[in-house]
């Protein structure tokens, strides 16, 4: 008996032993923001390669985002891996992650373009070789499910990406326009402005209202994008790092009960309470009636983020609409939430 005693004890303690460097390992191993890589500009001629890191895209919507990249100036490529179907993917994880990966490598390739969002990003984050991506610096533009992919290069590598128009929504002026502001012209602090709504339709749609939801302003880098990607990213790897920084939001058909679902997730994240600012776009097909057994998205929004206290804003011209701003993953900026205006106070090119 006293022998075996004796062995469960050496057990106890060669299993405590092996264990404590690895708690303490865990404990002080914290990510470190690497330096800020930014992608050379854009220019008339340069070569646009497009990839599906999500859901496939249709074939005439392919040809329409080609012929619109065409006539922006732009020549265009893209492999056989975003033509067809794997369910309802592009293609496999492996295959669409070699493409985004072949795309950085390549040589002829001057800006990478996601054809559309859907579903998929967060399967491929660790098929991507960020020291590739590191060594090879090009604009990344995408939004929605794309957040998970622009974050987590700026996280892992920090190349500056952008939320920004794809192929499947960039027939269109206002996005165009503030595409080349940011990735082709910008040299000085540039004011963001919002859209003008051609259709007066929208300035009775609720969805698109602007208000103050916290007055103040405040100055911080960017990150962000879409709220159900953004709230998926916590508790894994690659959840993102709010602190002292200038979060945007957007989101499209989710019920005013699912956004709230989320955004109380968010405001529970220790790092989001350092948050200095929450920016938050056009919230597309997301507000319902109001009736006694609900809450529209406007009381959602305010009883979720006010008691916070910090500069923040609804309404601004991003997200699943028309009139796509594009923001730079990692940019200093200025935001004033009193009069629901983004300033960029630093180019987000080279």
């Amino acid at each position: 008996m006293s022998k075996r005693r004796s062995f469960l004890k050496s057990v106890t303690a060669l299993g405590t032993a092996s264990l404590l460097p690895q708690i303490n390992l865990a404990s002080t191993n914290k990510s470190v923001q690497p330096p800020k890589i930014k992608p050379s500009k854009i220019k008339q001629g340069d070569t646009i390669g497009l990839v599906a890191p999500g859901f496939a895209i249709k074939t005439e919507s392919l040809y329409l985002a080609l012929d619109t990249l065409v006539k922006m100036g732009y020549k265009t490529h893209h492999t056989q891996r975003i033509i067809g179907n794997y369910g309802y993917f592009s293609n496999t994880d492996e295959e669409r992650a070699k493409d985004i990966n072949e795309m950085f490598a390549n040589p002829d390739i001057d800006v990478i373009l996601c054809a559309r969002g859907g579903y998929g990003s967060t399967r491929i984050l660790d098929m991507l070789d960020y020291e590739l991506i590191k060594n090879n610096p090009k604009p990344f533009i995408g939004f929605s499910d794309i957040t998970a992919i622009i974050n987590t290069i700026y996280q892992k590598t920090g190349l500056v990406a952008f939320h920004g128009p794809m192929g499947s929504t960039i027939d269109d002026e206002y996005s165009q326009m503030y595409l080349h502001k940011i990735l082709m012209d910008m040299e000085k602090p540039l004011h963001l402005k919002n859209a003008i709504l051609n259709d007066p339709k929208l300035y009775r749609n609720s969805e698109y209202y602007r208000y103050t939801i916290s007055y103040g302003s405040c100055q911080g880098e960017m990150v962000g994008g879409s709220l159900t990607l953004v709230t998926a990213m916590i508790g894994t790897p690659y959840e993102i790092d709010f602190t002292d920084k200038i979060v945007f939001l957007e989101e499209v058909e989710e019920a005013p009960y699912r956004i709230d679902r989320m955004l109380t997730q968010l405001v529970q994240n220790e790092s989001f309470q350092k948050a200095r600012g929450i920016v938050f776009g056009v919230f597309k097909g997301c507000d319902r009636q109001k009736v006694s057994e609900n809450f529209i998205l406007k009381e959602v929004i305010m009883d979720r983020i006010a008691p916070l206290g910090i500069p923040a804003a609804y309404g601004l011209s991003f997200g699943h609409v028309t009139n796509n701003l594009t923001l730079p993953i990692g940019v200093e900026v200025y935001f004033d939430a009193t009069k629901k205006r983004l300033r960029l106070l630093e180019p987000a090119v080279s």
